[in-house]
């Protein structure tokens, strides 16, 4: 539908004045763009659910856009779950307007008949996430956008089992919103009756689980200094408390990023993978002496950390880093303590660094690669439910799940376990940064950097499609002065081995994802987002590492390398 045609469907429907007016002057300004923007397509459900800027229109996050989504899932609900009490769980970030969205959300279900258990005040995404299964209820929603800049907001949909809305749960929620043809279907009336509000309960239970994943009880915990914020989102509830409970005493939470706030006043994102997020952080940390930097994103399931160097110099650890930490203490630790089942294994996404499979091998434990998203690493546990033992799962952009009673990223279990390391390494005379060397020193160095394209607008999104068919239908031959010899589609679902000549299926879904495997062992992913006109090119190369004294120079050289990738592909 037309987007004029599309808004004055809007204005024929029963909303608020506030947007009557917002989309009559959309209607009447000169310059359609914006109108084109807000209405020239509906917000689709992509690999984090709804996701998108905050306004008027078919295109925003909005009151109607959340109120038809929830329509459309309530509606989804009651056909696969018949004839019984449907319950769901409610939680909320500290972007402006989750709170008033999340309320919306009520509203619908409980309008509808369905049970709401409703969080009394912001929570940690991982928290709904153990909330639906803890109350079992047959499925979930929590408002954030993450860490996107401030004019977003977004709408994650779970299932009963904790896990975002997969295949076929997420296509089909789509199709039952598409039948709602206006507004004016959705049932808006809420039945407070119908609406609990939850909280301290659910902390307490959350938080044992949490503190049930440690694997020793160093006695640095009370001796290691650390920095902590929670960037003005909701981490600032759980992480201090998980740490006080857990023994480290020596933890300051940064003030001036303490207070939650959807402004995000003190940061340009609210995204820990930026440098820039991080840096008073980091200045209050070098005043106080700190050890250790952690700092979690809006709705506390992503974490950034920085230790200290071989110099004594905080130093930023990349997603891939700090997985490969995680993944090494939880695979030593279980190895010493006898506490890995035979049939243990590990799951990651596929542009996650490979040095996790690495050392997966090396203690004898499965690495499951799945796309990018903790929803499959979330769907391997349940389709591998009873055959084995799930340890952890993690992703290259600051994700990581610990134990499997939460079914999404973490980082409040995270970071009590980065913390944990941390401690052991210091009973032992070392550090994170050196533990990190040793893993390069067994396994190889491997250095990851990632690249992301963003074009605004629907123009944006026709050109990153054509860039992606670009690489499909003509393939560079070598990247960087290195033969392509492997080019995996995962759209296609084809491996095709270009030495041998041979071709084999992928056995994941469809996901439009290119990977060039090249002679030297490097590895260039793109992938275009879900969620926001965005393309992503990741990068992975690596090579042995025989001493400490090699460091700089085979780190020197695998930045060239990765230089001359982007080089060649005109990044």
């Amino acid at each position: 539908m037309e987007a004029r045609a599309k808004a004055e469907e809007w204005l024929q429907s029963k909303i608020d004045d506030d947007s009557r007016s917002e989309i009559e002057a959309l209607l009447n300004d000169a310059d359609s763009s914006k109108l084109t923007e807000a209405f020239y397509k509906d917000l689709e459900f992509g690999t984090g659910g709804l996701r998108g800027i905050m306004g008027v229109g078919s295109n925003r996050m909005n009151k109607y856009t959340v109120g038809m989504a929830t329509q459309g899932l309530c509606n989804y609900l009651k056909k696969e779950k018949p004839n019984r009490q449907l319950s769901v769980a409610i939680a909320y970030d500290s972007r402006n307007n989750s709170s008033y969205f999340a309320e919306c959300v009520a509203s619908v279900f409980s309008g509808n008949g369905t049970k709401v258990f409703l969080f009394d005040s912001l929570r940690p995404t991982p928290e709904l996430s153990f909330a639906i299964r803890h109350l079992k209820c047959d499925s979930g929603v929590v408002l954030t956008a993450s860490h996107n800049p401030k004019e977003y907001n977004g709408y994650k949909a779970y299932w009963d089992d904790g896990s975002q809305l997969i295949a076929p749960h997420d296509k089909n929620v789509i199709d039952e919103v598409k039948l709602i043809t206006g507004i004016d279907e959705v049932i808006w009336e809420p039945n407070q009756d119908l609406v609990e509000y939850v909280g301290q309960e659910i902390d307490e239970a959350y938080i044992s689980e949490v503190l049930n994943q440690s694997l020793t009880k160093p006695d640095s915990r009370e001796d290691l200094s650390v920095l902590y914020s929670p960037i003005h989102g909701t981490g600032y509830k759980m992480v201090p408390k998980a740490l006080k409970e857990a023994g480290f005493t020596r933890v300051e939470v940064l003030q001036s990023q303490s207070t939650p706030d959807g402004n995000f006043p003190t940061v340009v994102y609210p995204n820990p993978e930026e440098k820039e997020a991080l840096s008073l952080a980091l200045n209050r940390a070098e005043g106080i002496g700190a050890e250790l930097v952690m700092a979690t994103d809006p709705d506390a399931d992503r974490v950034g950390i920085a230790v200290r160097n071989l110099d004594g110099q905080f130093e930023l650890l990349n997603g891939n880093q700090t997985a490969a930490l995680l993944m090494h203490y939880l695979l030593k630790r279980r190895q010493a303590n006898g506490s890995s089942p035979a049939d243990a294994y590990i799951a990651k996404t596929i542009v996650t660094t490979d040095l996790i499979e690495h050392m997966c091998s090396n203690f004898d434990v499965n690495c499951y690669n799945t796309l990018t998203g903790f929803k499959y690493i979330a769907q391997v546990i349940r389709e591998k439910s009873g055959e084995e033992h799930f340890l952890a799962g993690c992703e290259e952009s600051y994700g990581y799940m610990i134990g499997d009673f939460v079914r999404d990223k973490d980082a409040v279990t995270a970071s009590f376990l980065i913390a944990e390391l941390a401690a052991e390494a210091k009973d032992r005379g070392s550090s994170v940064y050196e533990e990190l060397i040793d893993i390069y020193l067994t396994y190889g160095y491997y250095l990851e950097d990632l690249v992301s394209i963003t074009r605004t607008g629907k123009d944006g999104i026709e050109e990153i499609g054509t860039m992606m068919h670009g690489y499909r239908t003509t393939p560079p031959a070598s990247i960087a002065n290195s033969k392509v010899i492997k080019i995996i589609d995962y759209l296609e679902q084809t491996d095709r081995d270009l030495i041998s000549g041979t071709t084999s299926e992928v056995l994941l879904p469809k996901s439009n994802v290119l990977q060039f495997l090249t002679e030297d062992g490097s590895k260039i992913s793109m992938r275009p987002s879900g969620t926001e006109p965005k393309i992503k090119f990741y990068f992975s190369v690596n090579a042995p590492l025989s001493g400490r004294a090699e460091l700089d120079a085979v780190s020197n050289q695998l930045k060239e390398r990765i230089t001359d990738i982007k080089r060649d592909l005109d990044l």
